[in-house]
Protein backbone atom coordinates (compact mmCIF):
# COMPACT_ATOMS: atom_id res chain seq x y z
CA UNK A 1 0.00 0.00 0.00
CA UNK A 2 1.31 3.44 -0.91
CA UNK A 3 1.79 5.56 2.23
CA UNK A 4 -0.19 8.82 2.41
CA UNK A 5 1.65 12.03 1.55
CA UNK A 6 3.30 13.99 4.33
CA UNK A 7 0.64 16.72 4.10
CA UNK A 8 -2.09 14.16 4.77
CA UNK A 9 -0.16 12.68 7.70
CA UNK A 10 0.21 16.14 9.23
CA UNK A 11 -3.50 16.83 8.86
CA UNK A 12 -4.31 13.62 10.74
CA UNK A 13 -2.33 14.70 13.79
CA UNK A 14 -4.32 15.57 16.88
CA UNK A 15 -1.89 18.42 17.53
CA UNK A 16 0.87 20.21 15.65
CA UNK A 17 3.09 19.11 18.54
CA UNK A 18 2.46 15.42 18.00
CA UNK A 19 5.80 13.82 17.03
CA UNK A 20 6.28 12.13 13.68
CA UNK A 21 8.87 9.81 15.17
CA UNK A 22 7.38 6.51 16.25
CA UNK A 23 7.77 5.05 19.75
CA UNK A 24 7.76 8.32 21.68
CA UNK A 25 5.29 8.96 24.48
CA UNK A 26 2.79 11.68 23.67
CA UNK A 27 -0.19 12.41 25.96
CA UNK A 28 -3.59 11.46 24.60
CA UNK A 29 -7.03 12.13 26.05
CA UNK A 30 -8.50 9.02 27.71
CA UNK A 31 -11.10 6.76 26.16
CA UNK A 32 -13.77 5.57 28.59
CA UNK A 33 -15.39 2.15 28.85
CA UNK A 34 -18.40 3.29 30.87
CA UNK A 35 -20.27 6.40 31.91
CA UNK A 36 -19.19 5.77 35.52
CA UNK A 37 -15.56 5.82 34.48
CA UNK A 38 -16.04 9.05 32.57
CA UNK A 39 -17.91 10.65 35.48
CA UNK A 40 -15.11 9.80 37.90
CA UNK A 41 -12.53 11.20 35.49
CA UNK A 42 -14.39 14.50 35.15
CA UNK A 43 -14.78 14.81 38.91
CA UNK A 44 -11.10 14.06 39.49
CA UNK A 45 -10.09 16.71 37.01
CA UNK A 46 -12.50 19.24 38.51
CA UNK A 47 -11.11 18.65 42.01
CA UNK A 48 -7.59 18.98 40.61
CA UNK A 49 -8.48 22.29 38.96
CA UNK A 50 -9.66 23.60 42.33
CA UNK A 51 -6.30 22.64 43.87
CA UNK A 52 -4.40 24.23 40.99
CA UNK A 53 -6.36 27.48 41.25
CA UNK A 54 -5.56 27.58 44.96
CA UNK A 55 -1.87 27.13 44.16
CA UNK A 56 -2.04 29.98 41.68
CA UNK A 57 -3.67 32.19 44.33
CA UNK A 58 -6.83 32.68 42.31
CA UNK A 59 -9.04 32.36 45.39
CA UNK A 60 -10.85 35.41 46.75
CA UNK A 61 -12.90 34.44 49.78
CA UNK A 62 -15.83 32.32 48.68
CA UNK A 63 -15.85 33.75 45.14
CA UNK A 64 -15.12 31.49 42.21
CA UNK A 65 -16.53 28.30 40.74
CA UNK A 66 -15.69 25.51 38.33
CA UNK A 67 -18.32 23.30 36.70
CA UNK A 68 -18.48 20.27 34.43
CA UNK A 69 -21.48 18.51 32.92
CA UNK A 70 -22.36 15.04 34.10
CA UNK A 71 -21.72 12.60 31.22
CA UNK A 72 -24.99 10.74 31.79
CA UNK A 73 -27.29 13.62 32.67
CA UNK A 74 -26.22 16.67 30.62
CA UNK A 75 -28.76 18.90 32.40
CA UNK A 76 -26.80 18.41 35.63
CA UNK A 77 -23.34 19.60 36.50
CA UNK A 78 -20.67 19.04 39.14
CA UNK A 79 -19.18 21.99 41.00
CA UNK A 80 -17.15 22.95 44.05
CA UNK A 81 -18.86 23.49 47.45
CA UNK A 82 -19.66 27.04 48.52
CA UNK A 83 -17.09 28.62 50.88
CA UNK A 84 -14.81 25.57 50.93
CA UNK A 85 -11.11 26.34 50.54
CA UNK A 86 -10.18 25.45 46.97
CA UNK A 87 -6.97 23.98 48.34
CA UNK A 88 -8.82 21.24 50.24
CA UNK A 89 -11.48 20.24 47.70
CA UNK A 90 -11.63 16.46 47.15
CA UNK A 91 -13.57 14.39 44.67
CA UNK A 92 -15.95 13.34 47.45
CA UNK A 93 -16.69 17.01 48.26
CA UNK A 94 -18.07 17.90 44.83
CA UNK A 95 -21.73 18.79 44.38
CA UNK A 96 -24.08 17.56 41.68
CA UNK A 97 -26.56 20.33 40.86
CA UNK A 98 -29.49 20.54 38.44
CA UNK A 99 -30.75 23.62 36.61
CA UNK A 100 -33.30 24.26 39.35
CA UNK A 101 -30.42 24.77 41.80
CA UNK A 102 -31.13 21.58 43.73
CA UNK A 103 -28.09 19.82 45.16
CA UNK A 104 -28.63 16.18 44.17
CA UNK A 105 -25.37 14.88 45.62
CA UNK A 106 -23.23 16.45 48.32
CA UNK A 107 -23.75 18.08 51.72
CA UNK A 108 -22.59 21.66 51.22
CA UNK A 109 -24.48 24.63 49.81
CA UNK A 110 -23.89 25.74 46.25
CA UNK A 111 -22.63 29.22 45.37
CA UNK A 112 -25.82 31.04 44.31
CA UNK A 113 -24.08 33.45 41.94
CA UNK A 114 -22.04 30.59 40.56
CA UNK A 115 -25.14 28.47 40.05
CA UNK A 116 -27.04 31.24 38.27
CA UNK A 117 -24.22 32.04 35.85
CA UNK A 118 -22.86 28.58 35.17
CA UNK A 119 -26.28 26.99 34.91
CA UNK A 120 -27.26 29.60 32.33
CA UNK A 121 -24.03 29.07 30.38
CA UNK A 122 -24.56 25.31 30.28
CA UNK A 123 -28.21 25.73 29.30
CA UNK A 124 -27.57 28.23 26.53
CA UNK A 125 -24.55 26.48 25.06
CA UNK A 126 -24.85 22.69 24.64
CA UNK A 127 -21.30 22.56 23.27
CA UNK A 128 -19.91 23.75 26.63
CA UNK A 129 -18.64 20.86 28.74
CA UNK A 130 -16.94 22.82 31.52
CA UNK A 131 -16.63 26.39 32.75
CA UNK A 132 -14.36 28.36 35.08
CA UNK A 133 -14.68 31.71 36.83
CA UNK A 134 -12.49 33.21 39.54
CA UNK A 135 -12.01 36.71 40.95
CA UNK A 136 -8.37 37.12 39.98
CA UNK A 137 -6.43 40.38 40.38
CA UNK A 138 -5.33 40.79 36.77
CA UNK A 139 -8.64 39.61 35.36
CA UNK A 140 -10.64 42.03 37.50
CA UNK A 141 -8.25 44.89 36.71
CA UNK A 142 -8.53 44.32 32.97
CA UNK A 143 -12.32 43.84 33.21
CA UNK A 144 -12.55 47.33 34.69
CA UNK A 145 -11.37 48.71 31.34
CA UNK A 146 -14.21 47.10 29.41
CA UNK A 147 -11.93 46.24 26.48
CA UNK A 148 -11.01 43.05 24.64
CA UNK A 149 -7.39 41.96 24.73
CA UNK A 150 -5.07 42.99 21.91
CA UNK A 151 -2.99 40.35 20.10
CA UNK A 152 0.38 41.38 21.54
CA UNK A 153 1.70 37.90 22.40
CA UNK A 154 1.12 34.34 21.27
CA UNK A 155 -0.82 33.84 24.51
CA UNK A 156 -3.17 36.70 23.68
CA UNK A 157 -3.36 35.55 20.05
CA UNK A 158 -4.85 32.32 21.36
CA UNK A 159 -8.00 34.34 22.09
CA UNK A 160 -8.00 36.19 18.77
CA UNK A 161 -11.58 36.36 17.49
CA UNK A 162 -12.54 33.93 20.28
CA UNK A 163 -13.25 36.14 23.27
CA UNK A 164 -15.69 38.96 23.98
CA UNK A 165 -16.49 41.69 26.46
CA UNK A 166 -19.88 41.33 28.14
CA UNK A 167 -21.46 44.50 29.50
CA UNK A 168 -24.78 43.01 30.64
CA UNK A 169 -25.05 43.20 34.45
CA UNK A 170 -21.58 44.78 34.61
CA UNK A 171 -20.52 45.17 38.23
CA UNK A 172 -23.73 43.71 39.63
CA UNK A 173 -23.70 40.50 41.66
CA UNK A 174 -25.59 38.12 39.41
CA UNK A 175 -27.93 36.16 41.68
CA UNK A 176 -31.12 36.60 39.64
CA UNK A 177 -31.78 33.93 37.02
CA UNK A 178 -32.92 36.37 34.37
CA UNK A 179 -29.68 38.29 34.80
CA UNK A 180 -27.73 35.06 34.45
CA UNK A 181 -29.58 34.28 31.23
CA UNK A 182 -28.62 37.69 29.81
CA UNK A 183 -24.95 37.13 30.53
CA UNK A 184 -25.04 33.61 29.10
CA UNK A 185 -26.76 34.77 25.91
CA UNK A 186 -24.05 37.39 25.40
CA UNK A 187 -21.35 34.72 25.83
CA UNK A 188 -21.89 33.57 22.26
CA UNK A 189 -19.67 30.86 20.82
CA UNK A 190 -16.54 32.27 22.46
CA UNK A 191 -14.26 30.19 24.64
CA UNK A 192 -13.65 33.15 26.95
CA UNK A 193 -15.31 36.36 27.99
CA UNK A 194 -14.34 39.40 30.00
CA UNK A 195 -17.33 40.41 32.11
CA UNK A 196 -16.96 44.14 32.56
CA UNK A 197 -16.30 45.25 36.15
CA UNK A 198 -16.40 41.61 37.24
CA UNK A 199 -13.77 39.26 35.85
CA UNK A 200 -13.01 36.36 33.54
CA UNK A 201 -15.00 33.35 32.38
CA UNK A 202 -13.71 30.50 30.24
CA UNK A 203 -15.30 27.36 28.86
CA UNK A 204 -14.05 24.01 27.62
CA UNK A 205 -15.72 22.31 24.70
CA UNK A 206 -14.05 18.94 25.27
CA UNK A 207 -12.65 18.77 28.81
CA UNK A 208 -12.32 20.37 32.22
CA UNK A 209 -8.60 20.60 31.50
CA UNK A 210 -9.31 22.80 28.50
CA UNK A 211 -11.49 25.24 30.44
CA UNK A 212 -8.86 25.45 33.19
CA UNK A 213 -6.02 26.16 30.77
CA UNK A 214 -7.99 28.87 28.98
CA UNK A 215 -8.54 30.53 32.34
CA UNK A 216 -4.86 30.34 33.27
CA UNK A 217 -3.86 31.68 29.84
CA UNK A 218 -6.47 34.46 29.90
CA UNK A 219 -5.40 35.62 33.36
CA UNK A 220 -1.78 35.65 32.13
CA UNK A 221 -2.72 37.58 28.99
CA UNK A 222 -4.45 40.22 31.11
CA UNK A 223 -1.38 40.53 33.33
CA UNK A 224 0.92 40.89 30.34
CA UNK A 225 -1.15 43.60 28.67
CA UNK A 226 -1.52 45.54 31.91
CA UNK A 227 2.26 45.48 32.35
CA UNK A 228 2.95 46.33 28.72
CA UNK A 229 0.58 49.31 28.78
CA UNK A 230 2.09 50.49 32.07
CA UNK A 231 5.40 51.16 30.26
CA UNK A 232 3.74 53.99 28.37
CA UNK A 233 5.11 52.79 25.04
CA UNK A 234 2.81 52.00 22.10
CA UNK A 235 2.01 48.31 21.77
CA UNK A 236 3.23 46.39 18.74
CA UNK A 237 0.27 44.32 17.62
CA UNK A 238 0.57 40.95 15.92
CA UNK A 239 -0.88 41.12 12.43
CA UNK A 240 -4.35 39.63 11.91
CA UNK A 241 -2.84 36.93 9.69
CA UNK A 242 -0.19 35.94 12.24
CA UNK A 243 -2.67 36.09 15.13
CA UNK A 244 -5.07 33.82 13.26
CA UNK A 245 -2.20 31.44 12.44
CA UNK A 246 -1.16 31.21 16.10
CA UNK A 247 -4.74 30.72 17.20
CA UNK A 248 -5.20 27.89 14.70
CA UNK A 249 -2.19 25.97 16.01
CA UNK A 250 -1.91 27.01 19.67
CA UNK A 251 -5.51 27.57 20.72
CA UNK A 252 -7.33 24.32 19.96
CA UNK A 253 -9.10 22.25 22.61
CA UNK A 254 -6.37 19.63 22.23
CA UNK A 255 -3.59 22.19 22.69
CA UNK A 256 -5.28 23.48 25.85
CA UNK A 257 -5.65 19.92 27.14
CA UNK A 258 -1.96 19.28 26.50
CA UNK A 259 -0.92 22.49 28.28
CA UNK A 260 -2.79 21.41 31.39
CA UNK A 261 -1.25 17.92 31.63
CA UNK A 262 2.03 18.87 33.39
CA UNK A 263 0.05 21.09 35.77
CA UNK A 264 -2.31 18.21 36.55
CA UNK A 265 0.61 15.83 36.99
CA UNK A 266 2.25 18.13 39.54
CA UNK A 267 -0.83 18.50 41.73
CA UNK A 268 -1.79 14.80 41.41
CA UNK A 269 1.67 13.69 42.57
CA UNK A 270 1.98 16.12 45.47
CA UNK A 271 -1.65 16.23 46.70
CA UNK A 272 -3.04 12.72 46.23
CA UNK A 273 -5.74 13.31 48.86
CA UNK A 274 -7.68 15.24 46.21
CA UNK A 275 -8.77 11.83 44.86
CA UNK A 276 -10.44 10.86 48.17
Amino acid sequence: MTPPPASQKASEKASVYQPSQQGLYFPKPPVFQSVEEERLHRKQRLAAVCRVFARYRYEYGFAGHVTVRDPEFPDRFWTNPFAMDFGRVRVSDLLLVDHAGTVLEGNWAVNQAGFVLHSAIHQHHPHVLASCHMHTANGMAWAALGRPLDPITQTAAGFYNDHAVITEQAGAVVVDREAGQAVAAAFGDNKAVIHQNHGLFTVGRESVDEAAWWFIALERACEIQLKAEATGHPLKLISPEAAAHSAKHLATPMAAWLHFQPIYDAVARTEPDLFD
